[in-house]
């Protein structure tokens, strides 16, 4: 692992002690004896979070900032249209997700990632979660480097592994997490992202 996964790695880590104790999220100040105050039992469901969903939310961030940097590559060095199309495809969908996460994280109180981070073979989460399994640099400067047809190959070979990686810490989450908005995103992962490995399978078998 490389010094910047390393410190990802840590300060994921000492987010995850600091939420440790707090499995169910934000609590009712209002909560006494029973009886809470107007309007702070739905505030409370809406920020509702534990460990899982925090390691889960920083994990994806910095995993689809690197699908993003991946897709980038794709307008001036694919050559095969359907590559350029499902690049442009996965560039909105995790764009936005990775807002939404941001978001979570400023709610949460929870630092955010920032920067791109490379790492391989994996960088353990929650138990059950998978492991965030990134490019290296070596890959990353390999695929900068492709052009054409070779960037194609490469490319799909790539994304391929990168969201099976995606798939399974989202299926960690759907599984363990408590946010209701993190385990939905995740869900929405899981089948996308599935979807999108049946793609790039046919684009790498066809003729």
């Amino acid at each position: 692992m490389n010094k910047t996964a390393a410190g990802l790695a840590a300060a994921i880590t000492t987010s995850a002690l600091i939420l440790g104790g707090c499995s169910g999220g934000a609590q009712s100040s209002g909560d006494m004896g029973g009886m809470t105050m107007s309007g702070t039992t739905a505030d409370a469901s809406a920020t509702a979070h534990d460990t899982t969903d925090v390691v889960f939310t920083q994990q994806m961030i910095a995993h689809h900032q690197q699908g993003q940097d991946m897709v980038a590559l794709a307008s001036s060095h694919a050559s095969d249209p359907r590559v350029k199309a499902l690049a442009s495809k996965i560039d909105q969908a995790q764009g936005a997700q990775v807002t939404a996460m941001r978001g979570w994280l400023v709610k949460w109180g929870v630092t955010t990632p920032s920067g791109t981070m490379t790492a391989m073979p994996g960088m353990e989460g929650m138990p059950g979660m998978g492991s965030m399994n990134l490019m290296s640099d070596s890959d990353m400067r390999q695929l900068r480097q492709a052009q054409g047809a070779a960037f194609d190959k490469l490319f799909v070979r790539m994304m391929t592994a990168h969201h099976e990686s995606g798939v399974g810490m989202a299926r960690g989450e759907v599984a363990a997490g408590t946010s209701a908005q993190a385990k939905a995103l995740a869900q929405n992962i899981i089948t996308d992202e599935t979807a999108e490995i049946d793609e790039m399978r046919q684009v790498q078998t066809a003729p």
